[in-house]
């Protein structure tokens, strides 16, 4: 099944056509005579919120083999809980289709993750290679509020910038990268005069009182800047467990340095005001007052409490071996 949001943002209809001309004509299975046969592709097109997602849980149902996502990462996260029984649920032993993504959002970190061209033509030749020499693997998830995410999820300022992105859309703006940096630091210097609410728990230390903003990571980049990868959490991957990152101080003076160390394709973020582990098995976060919280891109409105969990091996991607 081809899942194709036709509203995300950089989908076109001939870009389309073109991705399902390729799989249609490349992929090839043996028949019963051990003839090359093609490949049956069903192409559904989202018409509304969680669309994405009833359609993912109808193929599992109906049995099929591979599910290939052309849109965002929000297209993308739908489709995986679709395709999943949710996390709080035992699991229902009813196998999954495998994942494949075309990428067609603007920041495309989970499939630019995974290895996944962001180019969506050069990506629709890479999944024919993949799909063809049968290359796959397993990767973790994360969870919380009894969804799955992908690759992060978040409290306060990225939260924000990601409402006033929405709002920028609705409004007609593209979302570029130019847009994101610039939305980024006027949310960031507009939160430096609020108050912070939050306290975060890991294993292993005391909590952290007095944070402004909490990032939770299932893999690493957290996302990109254009091609530019930022890194909040290097050492988090998809095999391995959450990484966190939050900060108890949003003064410009000091965060500049960290904001380098984000931009730097070797440094590991640090300072004093800031709590980063990697490899946690579970994340709480309290906030005295409602928060803004994103999960993989897309706004979710506020909350005050949030329990954050991973499971390994959950999800089978069509995908570059790690």
């Amino acid at each position: 099944m081809l899942i194709v949001n036709p509203f995300a943002t950089s989908t076109t209809e001939a870009g389309r056509d073109a991705l399902l001309h390729t799989l249609s004509a490349s992929l090839r299975r043996p028949d019963e005579a051990g003839n090359g046969a093609r490949v049956d592709i069903r192409v559904e097109h989202t018409t509304h919120r969680g669309h994405a997602g009833e359609l993912a849980a109808q193929a599992r149902a109906e049995r099929y083999d591979v599910v290939v996502v052309h849109g965002g990462d929000g297209s993308v996260n739908e489709v995986v809980n679709g395709l999943l029984d949710p996390p709080s649920e035992p699991e229902s032993g009813m196998p999954s289709p495998a994942l494949a993504v075309v990428p067609g959002g603007s920041a495309n970190v989970f499939a630019r993750a995974l290895g996944i061209d962001a180019d969506p033509l050069k990506a629709t030749g890479q999944l024919v290679d993949l799909l063809t020499t049968g290359q796959r693997r397993r990767v973790s998830l994360g969870h919380t509020n009894n969804r799955w995410f992908l690759f992060n999820a978040g409290v306060g300022v990225d939260a924000q910038v990601v409402k006033s992105i929405d709002e920028q859309r609705t409004a007609g703006h593209r979302a570029t990268a130019t847009r994101y940096l610039w939305t980024a630091i006027r949310t960031f210097m507009g939160a430096a005069r609020s108050k912070p609410t939050l306290t975060v728990t890991v294993p292993g230390r005391e909590p952290l009182e007095g944070a402004h903003f909490a990032f939770v990571s299932n893999a690493s980049p957290w996302t990109y800047l254009g091609s530019r990868p930022i890194e909040t959490n290097p050492d988090t991957t998809f095999d391995g467990r959450l990484g966190v990152f939050a900060s108890t101080s949003m003064a410009p003076i000091r965060n500049l340095p960290l904001v380098r160390q984000l931009l730097s394709s070797k440094a590991k973020p640090h300072a004093k005001h800031l709590l980063r582990e990697d490899d946690v098995a579970y994340v709480e976060i309290h906030s005295s007052k409602p928060i803004d919280m994103q999960m993989d891109g897309e706004y979710l409105g506020t909350r005050t409490a949030l329990e954050f969990g991973c499971r390994p091996a959950v999800l089978e991607v069509i995908s570059p071996k790690s």
